[in-house]
């Protein structure tokens, strides 16, 4: 099979998931998609936007990253009230927490797994643990 363009790519995944591929959602997924798995911030993100010479507003960022956790392109890593990453890894993991950088960097589930709990609550299935590992230097 052919490699695709970094813009049919872009298109293609977009419409897999039943968004329109305007030119700002098509930029700004070949940012999030085109690298491999990475976190962003919205500001991150924009920044490299900005960086790659593409016009698009900080509020455009935000619900363009909202749009694409609601159709499953994106998972949300809530780091505290104040903090927010967005996952290009949609599988299940979980994620370490570098309070001195701000950086975040994925656990495999499997060293997690041992943790869900074994009796859960009648009527009830486990859907997803979210677990953020925060480290900070001992110095």
């Amino acid at each position: 099979m052919a490699e695709l363009r970094p813009n049919t790519d872009a298109m293609e995944r977009l419409r897999a998931v039943g968004l329109r591929p305007t030119r700002q959602r098509m930029a700004l997924a070949r940012l999030l998609f085109g690298h491999g798995n990475m976190h962003v911030t919205a500001e991150t993100l924009y920044d490299s936007a900005q960086d790659a010479g593409i016009k698009v507003s900080l509020a455009t960022v935000y619900n363009t990253l909202h749009q694409f956790i609601a159709v499953g392109l994106l998972r949300q890593v809530i780091v505290d009230s104040s903090r927010c990453y967005f996952d290009t890894n949609v599988d299940e993991h979980h994620h370490f927490f570098f309070e001195e950088t701000g950086q975040l960097a994925d656990i495999p589930d499997e060293l997690i797994r041992s943790m869900a709990p074994a009796d859960l609550p009648p009527g009830t299935k486990l859907s997803r643990i979210d677990i953020v590992v925060r480290l900070r230097g001992t110095t």
